[in-house]
């Protein structure tokens, strides 16, 4: 840190001690070209690849900041600005959080959550576009059938997607913030919904559920849906029909509750997964012998444990 006159300024160039000195940028310097020799790796997948790598270091440049007051000068390398970069992300997301305060309001909002199965995993993995697509389409026309016949009026919602869990694993599921009340038709008033309940969860779940497998049924989609060796037993020749009669015995998973810190922590908590990606550096403990240690947030037990990759 540097002191000057009635100005402090953060030395860039004697980062704070940190628990971990491994980044994602250095596991790819490490195995990344083995990686691309045993794996398929698409030309965006080696442009975000290069781009981490190169981000704050001498291959990009640097520039020099200088204080308007004092005249002191501290010395960077550029960043990357890639959005999958870890180190690229607190900005936007900072735009991005504040941005979406200004849109709240005056009203109780309600935090909701609707969860894929898992058993349509591999099928999303192979389809993600089309699938996540048609996740967002179908979960915001069940939210919005609810507002017409719940409230007679027009609701409204900020929804971001989250696709992994704590142990990057596959876990495709949609963060909600919907306020609670809706505009009526004609647009003269405000119609609340109860300050401490939404709609009916089960109820939700069963119309999210219909709207996503009939859609997932229709002529046009199946035929546009691509499947690979792992997937090849859901295909519609071979067990389509069965996966489509076990998902509509089982409940789909819908969460809506109101925060309890209000809807600013929601967005906050949601802002935190629009500009990051699967994990972060300073979860990572060690590398070696191809082996990636991190730490992760066990939901069972609260507490932080290590898994080895």
């Amino acid at each position: 840190m540097a002191v000057v006159g009635h100005c402090v300024h953060l030395d860039l160039a004697a980062p704070p001690p940190q628990p971990s000195s491994w980044e994602i940028a250095d596991i790819f310097r490490l195995y990344g070209e083995s990686y691309r020799h045993t794996h398929a790796v698409s030309a965006a997948q080696a442009k975000v690849i290069e781009a981490i790598m190169a981000c704050r270091t001498a291959q990009l440049g640097g520039h020099a900041e200088q204080c308007p007051q004092c005249g002191f000068e501290r010395y960077a390398y550029n960043s990357c600005r890639n959005r999958h970069c870890p180190k690229c992300q607190t900005v936007p997301k900072a735009n991005w959080v504040e941005a979406r305060r200004v849109e709240l309001l005056p009203t109780p909002y309600f935090h909701t959550v609707l969860t894929l199965p898992h058993e349509l995993h591999p099928l999303i993995l192979g389809n993600k576009r089309l699938l996540l697509g048609l996740l967002f389409r179908t979960a915001s026309e069940t939210l919005l059938q609810f507002g017409r016949q719940n409230l007679g009026g027009q609701l409204g919602a900020i929804m971001v997607l989250h696709t992994w869990d704590q142990v990057l694993k596959a876990h495709f599921h949609l963060h909600a913030l919907v306020p609670g009340g809706a505009l009526a038709d004609d647009g003269t008033c405000w119609v609340p919904t109860h300050p401490k309940f939404l709609f009916p969860v089960k109820a939700l779940g069963k119309v999210f559920r219909g709207k996503f497998l009939g859609a997932l049924q229709q002529p046009a989609l199946n035929q546009a849906l691509c499947f690979n060796e792992h997937t090849a037993p859901l295909s519609p020749k071979a067990g389509f029909s069965q996966l489509i009669d076990h998902l509509y015995d089982h409940n789909w998973v819908v969460y809506a509750k109101r925060p309890f810190k209000g809807p600013e922590h929601v967005i906050e908590y949601i802002g935190r997964y629009t500009h990051r990606v699967a994990i972060a550096n300073h979860r990572i403990v060690d590398v070696r012998d191809g082996q990636v240690r991190f730490t992760y947030r066990n939901r069972q037990t609260l507490l932080l444990d290590s898994r080895v990759f």
